[in-house]
């Protein structure tokens, strides 16, 4: 029964700035970052409108884990959920609590560290074509190299082998107007979203070509039943052997979905979390120079293997500082399925809750000074499971964490391996704010190091991964490493 002494969310203390109608729309679409940060000396919650809708935005680290721990009662929803599901369908990081848990059990042999180990040899050699295809000198367009890197790799790893030049492109194309229209489509009203624009046909248009392009990968593999040892061929053969309704496979809709949803995941977030780990080590040279000096000592004039990887140390923690100041999902949303009690406040069925990583990664009550890349504040400790949640937490973490943290790393340590990097001009770079902190527009300047063992990795064995791939962001990690007060 929920105690009747609890508050209601309508008594939660309501941000400043809110307009007449629009609510907290416009300081969100102007600076979202600057707003998200100026909740944070809400200590525990605070509430935000958008127009005449409310929401509820959990500050504190402890709540924000008992919202993700309680997947059947805070489920996934909210306008960022419903934008993306008009994309990728009910896939698995979009789904109701009802379908998740047959999903998960029919995706997770995609991700079992036997597979892991065949796609890091797929990510070195990719990171080592794509590295070697830069001259001395170039300017990069940082974010579109490593969205083509990304996307080399992760069609390879899903369908056993690259897309044709064009059609890759034009899957590069349709991925960014996507992407880029997602997070102004989720602050902008339904009537409103339904207008005939440009943008909303561009966007269209996109989201179906896409959609035909996996639609014909998959009808091409349903008529060869040959298990070509990738992800899809995991997730055409996968059976759930705990289905009460009979459905025990994937469906061609299901499928589409789920190859959708990784799709986008595996190109998009990882290219943008590579592209600020490239930009924080420009602008950070001694961390660059170390970073240098470790591949020379473990590759030692050898090509890059996934065999390198518990020996890549600085590599993993700049990865991992690199998810606490940009974590690709900087806001997420939930929905109460029903009404519940959290941290003294009643919710009733159908709010709406906010979470964001953005916030709890730069609190300067939890870390040490929250907007210094220091990879170092990772050396003798592990992130704590409630103030680190780049991938979240719970049943509906990410599936995809280790594959996404196995290809960054391989990938920085071919590129810094092999080229120095410095800023162009003097300006600092701020992040584009979409439904990712996106790094469009980032450029840097390379500068030839020398012939480097990861230059060329074809032919690099599938070596089996540690058990310890990236430690530093192994669940059941112990105390934030500077501080631990809520």
């Amino acid at each position: 029964m929920t105690d009747t002494s609890t508050a209601s969310a309508g008594s939660v203390p309501l941000a400043p700035r809110a307009w007449p109608l629009l609510g907290h729309a416009l300081p969100l679409l102007r600076d979202p970052l600057a707003f998200i940060m100026s909740l944070s000396g809400y200590r525990e919650m605070v509430r935000v409108r958008l127009g005449p809708s409310s929401a509820v935005m959990i500050c504190d680290p402890d709540l924000t884990r008992q919202v993700f721990l309680n997947d059947r009662t805070f489920d996934k929803g909210g306008p960022i959920y419903d934008r993306i599901r008009e994309v990728i369908g009910d896939g698995l990081s979009t789904c109701a609590y009802p379908l998740h848990r047959r999903q998960r059990r029919l995706c997770q042999p995609s991700f079992h560290p036997t597979r892991l180990a065949g796609y890091g040899a797929v990510f070195a050699r990719a990171a080592a074509a794509k590295a070697g295809s830069w001259r001395d000198g170039d300017v990069l367009d940082v974010t579109q190299e490593m969205m083509t890197l990304t996307t080399r790799a992760t069609m390879e790893t899903m369908f056993s082998g690259a897309l044709p030049a064009e059609t890759m492109q034009r899957c590069l194309a349709d991925t960014a107007v996507i992407v880029s229209a997602f997070f102004r489509r989720m602050m902008t009203p339904a009537l409103l979203r339904r207008l005939p624009t440009r943008q909303k046909r561009r966007y269209d248009d996109a989201r179906t070509r896409l959609a035909a392009t996996i639609a014909e990968i998959i009808a091409e593999r349903r008529a060869d039943p040959t298990d070509h040892a990738d992800l899809l061929s995991t997730l055409v053969a996968a059976v759930d052997e705990e289905s009460e309704d009979g459905r025990r496979q994937l469906n061609d809709a299901e499928l589409a979905d789920e190859a959708l949803t990784f799709f986008l995941g595996g190109m998009e977030t990882t290219a943008i979390t590579l592209a600020w780990a490239l930009h924080l080590l420009a602008t950070n040279p001694d961390v660059q120079h170390r970073l240098k000096a470790e591949t020379d000592r473990v590759l030692a004039g050898k090509k890059l293997d996934p065999a390198h990887l518990p020996s890549l140390g600085l590599a993993s923690r700049v990865v991992t500082e690199t998810l606490r100041l940009y974590p690709p999902a900087w806001m997420m949303t939930r929905v109460v399925r029903e009404d519940a009690e959290l941290g003294g406040v009643r919710f009733k069925g159908g709010s709406t809750i906010v979470l964001s990583p953005y916030l709890l990664h730069r609190r300067a009550d939890l870390y040490d000074e929250p907007d210094r890349f220091d990879p170092d504040r990772w050396l003798d400790a592990q992130p704590d499971r409630a103030t680190y949640i780049p991938f979240g937490a719970g049943a509906r973490k990410c599936i995809g964490d280790q594959f996404a943290l196995t290809e960054a790393i391989l990938a920085l340590t071919a590129i810094v391996d092999r080229w120095a990097l410095t800023p162009v001009g003097d300006q600092p770079f701020q992040p584009k704010v979409e439904t990712s902190l996106s790094s469009r527009g980032l450029r840097l300047r390379l500068t030839e190091r020398r012939s480097s063992g990861a230059g060329d990795a074809e032919g690099s064995a599938a070596a089996p991964l540690s058990a310890s791939v990236q430690p530093s962001t192994q669940p059941g990690a112990a105390a934030c490493p500077v501080k631990h007060g809520k």
